[in-house]
C-alpha cells in the first residue's frame, strides 16, 4: 500500500515535474546521460523508461506501479507484483532528478528489494531488523556527528516545528510549548534513535518494547509534520520485531547469497558514514551499486535549520505591478493555515524549501521553473494553488526572499514575515 501511495502521489505531479513540458524534462536528462556514458547509460540510470523515453512511457510506469501495489496488497501473485513495484519505483527514482532524491524514496527501494524475498527464515527476518537499525540509529548518529549545537543543547525541536519543510497546524501548537518541554522531547528523540535500536536484536520482549517506542515516535512525527509516506514505512518496518522465525530444516542458496550481498554493501555504507577508511575495492563496489539503491545511508536533520526563509515568486506585465504565485502547500499567504497533506508529497513545494537554503545558481531546476512560468506552461502552473496569469503568461518574473515566523497565541493569522532581499532578479524570456 505504501508503494501505491508513492506511485499515485508522484503520478499526479509527473507531467509538471519531469514531463516533456515540465521543470526538468526526463527526456533531456536521458539524452545527456547517453551522450556521456554510451552503452553503459542503463547502469548509471537504471530505468525501464530507456525502452521508449516518452511521456506516455512514464505515465505507464506509474500507473502500472499503482496496479502492482494493489495486487501485492491483495495477496495474490505477491512476489511478482512486488518485483514489478521495485522495478517501476526504481525507474521513477532514476529519472526524477532533483525531485526524487529523498531518503524515503531510497528507503522504499531498499525495503521493497527485501520484501520480494520475505519469508519467516531467521536470516531474512534479521535483514529487515538490520535495515530498521540502520535507519533509526544513523538518524540519531548524524545529529551528534554534525556537532550542531542545537542538538547538543537540546533546543533543536524548538526550531524544528517552525522551520521544517511543510508544517501543519499541530506544528504551530507544538511551537508554542515552553522550552523545558522542547528540551525534554529533543532528549527523548535522541535517546530513542541512539539507544533503542540496539534492542532490535534482543529477545522478543525487548524487541516489542523497542518497536512500540519507535512506532510512537513515528506517530508523533506524522502528527507534527508532513513527511509523506516515510513515517508509515518506518513504522511498518517495526512489525518485523514482533515476528518470530520458523525453524527451517536447512538454509537455501538464497538464504546465503541475500545476506552476503546486503551485508557486504551495508557494512561498506556504514563504514563510509562513520568516516572509517574502506577496505581496498570498497569504494568501487559502492560506486557500482549506488544507482540501484538496494542499500543506502540514512540520517535526517543532521543540522537543524533555525530560521525559515521562503521564496515568494511574482509575475508582472509592466515591471511595476506584481502578482504573487501561491503554492498549494508551502507557506505563502500569512493568514493561510499550514496544511495537512501527508502521505502525499508535493515535491515542488518540498524543493522550494531546499532552494531557500541556497542560491538560485545552486538550484538550476529553479531557473527552469521560472522559464516555465514565463511561458505560462499549464503542466507546471497546475502544480500551483493560484496562477494570477491563468490563460496567459507574464512578461516578467522575479523571486524575493522573506523570513517567516509562526505567530504566537493571541496574534492574528498563522505567520509573520520580514523582507530579506532578492532571490532571483527580474527576468523575461528575452
Amino acid at each position: 500500500m505504501v508503494y501505491f501511495i508513492a506511485f499515485l502521489s508522484f503520478g499526479v505531479q509527473a507531467a509538471g515535474l519531469v514531463g516533456s513540458h515540465g521543470i526538468v524534462p526526463f527526456e533531456n536528462f536521458l539524452k545527456a546521460i547517453r551522450a556521456e556514458f554510451g552503452g553503459s547509460a542503463w547502469r548509471v540510470v537504471p530505468t525501464v523508461v530507456w525502452l521508449a523515453p516518452k511521456d506516455g512511457t512514464l505515465t505507464a510506469v506509474w500507473v502500472l506501479g499503482c496496479i502492482a501495489g494493489i495486487v501485492a496488497a491483495m495477496g495474490k501473485w505477491q512476489r511478482p507484483a512486488l518485483a514489478a513495484c521495485l522495478v517501476f519505483w526504481l525507474s521513477i527514482c532514476a529519472v526524477g532528478q532533483d525531485f526524487l532524491g529523498f531518503q524515503w524514496d531510497a528507503l522504499l527501494v531498499e525495503t521493497g528489494f527485501l520484501a520480494i524475498f520475505a519469508t519467516l527464515s531467521p536470516v531474512r527476518i534479521l535483514l529487515f531488523r538490520w535495515l530498521a537499525f540502520r535507519l533509526m540509529f544513523f538518524s540519531g548518529y548524524v545529529k551528534l556527528a554534525s556537532h550542531d549545537p542545537n542538538w547538543r543543547n537540546l533546543t533543536a525541536l524548538h526550531y524544528h516545528y517552525e522551520t521544517q519543510p511543510l508544517p501543519n497546524p499541530v506544528s504551530w501548537l507544538m511551537y508554542q510549548l515552553p522550552m523545558a518541554f522542547q528540551k525534554f522531547s529533543t532528549g527523548l528523540t535522541l535517546a530513542s534513535e541512539l539507544v533503542v535500536p540496539f534492542l532490535f536484536f534482543l529477545p522478543r520482549w525487548w524487541r516489542g518494547w523497542a518497536a512500540w517506542i519507535m512506532i510512537g515516535l513515528q506517530a508523533l512525527v506524522f502528527l507534527t509534520g508532513n513527511y509523506t509516506f516515510f513515517n508509515l514505512l518506518a513504522a511498518l518496518l517495526m512489525m518485523w520485531m514482533f515476528i518470530g522465525p520458523e525453524r527451517l530444516p536447512k538454509l537455501t542458496a538464497l538464504d546465503i547469497a541475500l545476506p552476503a550481498l546486503v551485508g557486504l554493501l551495508s557494512v561498506l555504507v556504514c563504514l563510509a558514514q562513520l568516516s572509517i577508511p574502506l577496505p581496498p575495492g570498497g569504494a568501487a563496489i559502492l560506486h557500482f551499486a549506488a544507482p540501484f539503491e538496494i542499500v543506502n545511508s540514512y540520517g535526517l536533520f543532521a543540522v537543524m535549520t533555525t530560521d525559515r526563509d521562503e521564496i515568494i515568486v511574482e509575475g508582472s506585465n509592466d515591471g511595476t505591478n506584481w502578482k504573487a504565485y501561491e503554492f498549494k502547500y508551502k507557506p505563502g499567504a500569512l493568514d493561510r493555515a499550514p496544511p495537512i497533506v501527508a502521505p502525499h508529497q508535493p515535491r515542488l513545494d518540498w524543493q522550494m524549501w531546499f532552494a531557500a537554503l541556497e542560491t538560485y545558481q545552486q538550484n538550476r531546476w529553479f531557473v527552469n521553473f521560472v522559464v516555465r512560468l514565463l511561458e505560462g506552461e499549464p503542466a507546471v502552473t497546475h502544480l500551483l494553488a493560484y496562477d494570477p496569469f491563468a490563460g496567459t503568461h507574464p512578461m516578467f518574473v522575479r523571486a524575493r526572499l522573506w523570513r517567516y515566523h509562526f505567530t504566537k497565541f493571541g496574534e492574528k493569522g498563522w505567520w509573520t514575515r520580514e523582507f530579506r532581499g532578492e532571490y532571483i532578479p527580474v527576468v523575461s524570456l528575452k
